[in-house]
């Protein structure tokens, strides 16, 4: 394990290895060997990568960022609201500090997904153990190509932009979103809510919502109304007057007209 020099708004180490099981699990025991607040570990390549719902990450070795970083609260009630809707905020305003070309096709995805036009690009995935919290994230920064699988729904950023692998500095973006982190979880202006709202995903369209658990979710049509104050998604059913929040579900198609 190797110390970057990386600058982090909280002054915290950020490490890096080559290969991991996942940077969640190794993060965690950082936490138990007490690292500080902020931490951060990266690492070029996870065997065991996992995003929601324990779902596998695929991706090309050294092309890409995959990191977690460690948060401490004192107790339950610090923890802020809706950490993952707010990392995917920080990360979305981080491309689009990094790269201001993608910012009209970028779009942040509830509940934890970014998108550049109709394909994923990054993936973040929180979990706690007691109050630590660990915000997983991962960045298709210059992957060049998928497997067949994802090859239509997943790109990166040198995709988006069309440039080759060595114009995108992996360690300049990572850079970046510690930064937006730090400006939209420990020192937040104005309303994030409303921040998140120009960028959500869909947001205003008509879409089919598979409320609940995965792959065993009711569906749901109706016109996305913005997300609620704890990170709800907000949908105004077909024929109702006002929209019902939703904490799980995810969103699958579009819902037609």
């Amino acid at each position: 394990m190797q110390k970057l020099s990386i600058i982090h708004p909280l002054d915290a180490p950020v490490y890096y290895c080559e290969m991991v099981g996942s940077t969640m699990d190794e993060s965690r025991q950082l936490a138990k060997q007490g690292a500080p607040h902020g931490t951060v570990l990266l690492a070029d390549f996870q065997s065991a990568g996992r995003g929601r719902g324990g779902r596998s990450w695929q991706a090309e070795r050294g092309q890409n960022l995959f990191f977690t970083v460690l948060l401490r609260y004192p107790d339950y009630a610090a923890v802020p609201s809706a950490l993952t809707l707010r990392a995917g905020l920080a990360v979305a305003l981080a491309i689009v500090d990094f790269a201001p070309a993608l910012a009209a096709m970028l779009r942040v995805k509830w509940p934890n997904d970014i998108m550049l036009g109709s394909k994923k690009a990054v993936g973040i995935i929180a979990e706690a153990d007691g109050t630590n919290v660990y915000i997983g994230i991962g960045v298709n920064v210059a992957q060049s190509s998928f497997p067949p699988a994802l090859a239509g729904k997943a790109t990166s950023i040198a995709l988006a932009l069309g440039k080759p692998e060595p114009a995108i500095d992996r360690f300049l973006l990572l850079e970046a979103i510690l930064s937006r982190l730090f400006q939209e979880i420990e020192e937040p202006a104005g309303n994030w809510r409303e921040r998140l709202s120009v960028l959500l995903y869909m947001n205003g369209e008509r879409v089919r919502f598979l409320a609940g658990a995965a792959d065993a979710g009711t569906e749901v049509f109706g016109q996305i109304a913005g997300v609620g104050r704890n990170g709800e998604l907000l949908i105004l059913p077909d024929g109702a007057s006002e929209p019902l929040p939703f904490i799980t579900g995810e969103l699958d198609v579009y819902g037609g007209t």
